[in-house]
């Protein structure tokens, strides 16, 4: 609980940032560490945003054509081999199924005891399975394009680990598309990095730079890998989400072939796209504050809580029954197209108690009623993305009419403070004094030119822990020379430290 000179969440961002994101999703009971290493039990309240993420996600992919299907988690070792460079990007994070059934052994340990014939890797990704499945499903230019999406866990066996952001198993959805022509196969990639940038800046109210990776930072075996960038209050990037134009390099492997209409045999172009649990991540670091989680109220599973606030001199039944008649007026509000989410607290625990937990768990608008309330006829209404102590006194009339404008006004409000910061800390750098100045003591994202030097490339890294994010799609094409090699370069890169 907060005290005077102390805040929720302890250490603040200030004091310890990636510790205090930890605590953060602590309080908030979002998520913890399962007993194996690198992965992350979900709690129900994590899940309610995964779900919702999922939900308006689907909705925006089937309006567009896509349809659902599932893969299986295992896949047969040689087909990842099918595509050399695809393999090589993905092989130093792969976990290895190779031996099914156990057994007893000494002192009644269990032992693997039966070699699979090929060793079954666990899914990092599923390029080379779908496309096992496509050159089965297709075998004419009728029959494409084909859209596919599937929502399913993933492996990827990394050494470091943070909840949400990096662990080993993760939820994601990753779509699967086949087209007749590269023409319509980068359209593809380029609209689904439009839907999630919509979805990422007009829901979770984070924005985001659009851009296309360099060629060191691609996919491995894309041709083209195009991504959005956000900022995080510690000035690092967070890769939101990507969009690969696959070219017909996992065709080719796959033998994904079609007939034109002239009777031609073809390979055809193929794109994927994903975004994962690392959102949720994303959103945390964004808009929380030193008293816990901010939602903003497009994603939340609450959208608005009534605190009953018992004391000795209150009438708990007619407070308890006004709050319960109040919840059934609320839920009858329609917050776009859908009724709101409302929740009375009547748990047997202090008051005070009761208005910290919702603050940490990040619920947009807290309604607190007591005695004083019903007297006056007035309602305390706290709103999370403004100080706790913040109140304003409405009427029910005024609260039930205006709760949807009251909640855009909060979405709205999340974007435009997390796109101030981004703008504050996105600075333009001529010069290599300048660039190792800024990323040694600021924060924040650098527009740099670039010539896409190898050995510079791996200097940043080691010097600075900074890579090249993304080429700015919306940026012009601009004439200017590299500050690291002096060659010339036509456009800026957006360089940052990262997740």
């Amino acid at each position: 609980m907060s005290k005077k000179g102390r805040t929720a969440i302890q250490p603040t961002r200030e004091q310890n940032y990636p510790e205090w994101y930890q605590e953060v999703i602590k309080q908030a009971e979002l998520a913890e560490h399962a007993p194996v290493r690198g992965c992350m039990v979900i709690r129900p309240g994590g899940y309610a945003l995964w779900e919702n993420i999922q939900r308006i996600l689907d909705a925006r992919f089937k309006e567009t054509g896509h349809e659902n299907i599932y893969l299986p988690l295992l896949i047969p070792l040689s087909y990842l081999e099918r595509e050399a460079e695809h393999v090589e990007g993905f092989a130093k994070e792969c976990a290895v199924v190779t031996h099914h059934r156990l057994v007893q052994g000494e002192e009644g340990k269990l032992i693997p005891a039966s070699p699979l014939e090929e060793p079954l890797v666990i899914r990092p990704t599923s390029e080379m399975l779908i496309g096992e499945m496509f050159s089965k499903w297709i075998e004419s230019y009728r029959d494409l394009p084909l859209l596919t999406n599937q929502w399913a866990n993933v492996m990827r066996w990394e050494m470091r680990t943070r909840l949400f952001l990096r662990t080993a198993e993760f939820l994601w959805q990753e779509g699967h598309t086949a087209h007749a022509t590269a023409e319509e196969a980068l359209e593809e990639t380029l609209r689904m990095l439009d839907i999630y940038v919509d979805f990422v800046e007009n829901t979770l109210a984070i924005p985001v730079i659009k851009g296309e990776k360099t060629a060191s930072e691609r996919f491995p075996g894309a041709d083209r890998t195009f991504t959005f960038e956000a900022m995080m209050q510690d000035g690092k990037a967070l890769q939101a989400g990507t969009s690969h134009f696959l070219g017909q390099n996992f065709s080719k492997a796959n033998e994904i072939t079609f007939r034109d209409p002239e009777g031609e045999l073809k390979h055809s172009w193929t794109t994927s796209w994903g975004v994962t649990t690392r959102l949720i991540g994303g959103m945390i670091m964004v808009h929380g504050d030193d008293d816990g989680l901010v939602i903003p109220p497009k994603i939340a599973q609450t959208h608005v809580v009534i605190i009953p606030l018992i004391h000795k001199e209150t009438d708990e039944e007619k407070l308890l029954a006004y709050c319960t008649a109040l919840e059934k007026k609320v839920r009858g509000v329609q917050y776009h197209g859908r009724p709101l989410s409302v929740f009375v607290d009547k748990r047997e625990m202090r008051s005070g108690e009761k208005v910290w937990s919702w603050i940490k768990k990040g619920a947009p608008i807290r309604i607190e009623v007591g005695q004083r309330e019903l007297e006056a006829g007035q309602l305390s209404i706290a709103k999370r993305n403004k100080g706790h102590k913040d109140f304003e006194k409405q009427t029910e009339d005024e609260l039930l009419a205006t709760l949807p404008m009251q909640l855009d006004d909060i979405q709205e409000a999340l974007f435009t403070k997390a796109k101030s910061f981004r703008d504050d800390h996105l600075v333009t750098i001529d010069t290599k004094e300048e660039f190792y100045q800024f990323f040694k003591k600021g924060k924040g994202f650098a527009l740099t030119h670039w010539s896409e030097d190898p050995v510079a490339e791996k200097m940043l890294k080691q010097e600075l822990s900074v890579t090249p994010r993304c080429i700015p799609l919306d940026l012009p094409a601009e004439e200017g020379t590299c500050p690291f090699t002096g060659k010339k370069s036509s456009r800026r890169v957006v360089f940052g430290k990262s997740y």
